[in-house]
């Protein structure tokens, strides 16, 4: 469905993106990670043909965007990282976008309704949307990227600025859109990634260094199956670090009582923590068992590249 072959961008003697290559399909929702200037937003630009390639071809639906420019960026729908339309209100800018999508009358209408339903934005359709509040900015940002039910749909940072329970309604919203296209998110928000995306993509210098599923890349952060607990009492240390398996104890300086305990490579290590807590009667007030961080895998990964 979309294909990027040997993708590279120059800016005078600078290259930005260094023969990337990449095969996504409907129902796929890439996740976009980096350290800040790895080039995550010139990648979307370029994806979505606002950027065009010093060589190589990215391909949707068929289409090249250089060679078809018109057909491959009908079929992308794209979610900027800043939105500011102070002249316009909602309603205005949503039907201007669908007249852009070649949609008049009654079916321009009916896909500004539909977007504007689908995001809980249809009681602010008449408010300037510099009124509105960074979340609800971005919802419709993402209203305007999806009305035309594109086959790709690129988000740039649209975690950015969300309470917790937009954060929620976002990935809940994002992988009901999945189900019928392709999604790439690019963000620094790697922990709300791994929770939305079914793939992940790390970008360094402008190289992909990694691109594999989701949860074969948390397995991959020292932190897969850590286990961390808060006590109100005080914890031996030295207890948890001779458990079999064990490879080392990190403790939290900003919330005290409370550590992370590493697993060395393929052990369980929760079942003789919770046997050591039952006998030494610590009271703890949580423990869980991790599924990796993916922070940690991007630092790690990038540092690596950078030697």
């Amino acid at each position: 469905m979309i294909e990027l072959r040997n993708l590279t961008k120059q800016q005078g003697k600078k290259t930005i993106i260094r023969n990337i290559s990449f095969i996504a399909q409907r129902q796929e929702c890439l996740g976009l990670m980096g350290l800040e200037g790895a080039a995550k937003t010139t990648l979307l630009k370029m994806l979505a043909g606002s950027i065009s390639p010093s060589s190589g071809q990215v391909i949707i639906l068929g289409f090249d965007t250089r060679t078809h420019p018109r057909q491959a960026c009908q079929a992308v729908g794209y979610q900027p990282a800043e939105f500011s339309h102070p002249t316009l209100s909602v309603s205005s800018l949503l039907g201007f976008i669908a007249a852009l999508r070649g949609f008049h009358g009654a079916e321009k209408r009916r896909r500004v309704d539909r977007a504007a339903a689908r995001l809980e934005l249809s009681p602010l359709l008449s408010y300037p949307i510099h009124t509105l509040a960074p979340g609800l900015k971005r919802k419709v940002a993402l209203a305007q990227a999806i009305l035309h039910d594109p086959a790709l749909l690129l988000l740039d940072e649209p975690f950015e600025g969300l309470a917790s329970h937009q954060h929620i309604e976002t990935r809940t919203l994002i992988q009901s859109l999945t189900e019928e296209m392709a999604v790439v998110i690019a963000s620094r928000d790697c922990e709300a990634l791994a929770k939305t995306c079914t793939r992940g993509l790390i970008v360094e210098n402008g190289r992909l260094l990694a691109d594999m599923p989701m949860q074969e890349l948390l397995r991959t952060s020292r932190h897969f199956h850590a286990v961390t607990l808060a006590s109100e009492s005080a914890l031996d240390l030295l207890a948890l670090a001779v458990l079999p398996g064990v490879a080392g104890i990190e403790e939290d300086r900003h919330s005290p009582g409370m550590v992370t305990v590493l697993p060395m490579p393929g052990h369980s290590i929760l079942p003789s923590i919770s046997t050591l807590i039952a006998n030494r009667h610590w009271k703890v007030r949580s423990l869980t068992m991790e599924p990796g961080r993916l922070n940690d895998v991007v630092h790690h990964l990038s540092q690596e590249a950078s030697l």
